[in-house]
């Protein structure tokens, strides 16, 4: 399999592998533009020469959109190997490229989010073992953070405290989310509209900087559904979905 580096003299013309549709589509003209306001963050999205679900984004963590205390490391966005890409070893493929170059930039380490049993649009926590991640901090709600340090005496690195706890003071369905996830610019308003027609109380809160999402009271900030106060779920939904959620 070859690879390429979608930087900004090419991500006009190169596809978006989360996002297969063309540069008119709400998720992809959402998700380039996210990635064009990152790439001078330190941000690297490295992806499959083919179309399909193959690739990894990763940026430092210190600007990464999340809340964790990860000085020196490096966060791991996504990585996302799918259909019939699975099983040629695409994921350990890019994985090595991200720690090839996170060793070269000087980094002491990879970090990404888990959870001990897989949860939809996280890392699965038997490959991310299998390649020698540790957990090294949980949030109440059971997401975890897990390292791959460089080096033994690199120190760990953890959630913020206001992602520790996650709950907020508001009642009704709450959403947070960010436009890294290109799903959202298209689900998003399907579940305002949803709840609008339903009666359901709902709010989404876009999350829009940097520093917003580091003081989010959510380890997950790409989407995060809360509900009287209470953290629910990560994954994206449609209309059926969340009726389904909130009709038991």
């Amino acid at each position: 399999m070859d690879y390429i580096r979608v930087t900004m003299d090419n991500l006009e013309k190169e596809h978006i592998c989360c996002a297969i549709s063309n540069n008119k589509d709400v998720q992809v003209s959402s998700k380039k533009a996210w990635l064009a306001e990152r790439f001078g963050d330190g941000l690297v999205f490295l992806k499959s020469v083919e179309r399909g679900k193959c690739f990894v984004e990763y940026i430092p963590a210190e600007n990464a959109w999340v809340p964790i205390l990860a000085d020196g490391y490096m966060y791991i966005d996504c990585l996302w190997v799918s259909g019939s890409f699975k099983g040629h070893g695409y994921s350990s493929d890019l994985l090595n490229a991200c720690i090839g170059d996170s060793k070269e930039k000087g980094k002491k380490g990879l970090c990404i989010l888990a959870a001990a049993k897989k949860k939809p649009f996280l890392a699965d926590p038997k490959f991310l073992k299998h390649k020698g991640f540790r957990v090294c901090d949980e949030a109440d709600n059971g997401i975890q953070l897990w390292y791959l340090p460089f080096g033994e005496n690199a120190d760990k690195p953890q959630f913020r405290e206001c992602a520790k706890h996650p709950h907020i003071k508001e009642q009704g369905y709450v959403l947070y989310y960010t436009s890294q996830c290109p799903f959202n610019a298209k689900y998003v308003p399907v579940l305002e509209q949803t709840a609008g027609e339903n009666g359901i109380p709902f709010r989404a809160i876009h999350i829009e900087s940097r520093e917003e999402a580091q003081n989010a009271p959510t380890p997950v900030t790409n989407y995060a559904l809360f509900h009287d106060g209470e953290y629910i779920t990560n994954e994206q939904m449609n209309d059926k979905k969340f009726l389904k959620l909130i009709n038991g």
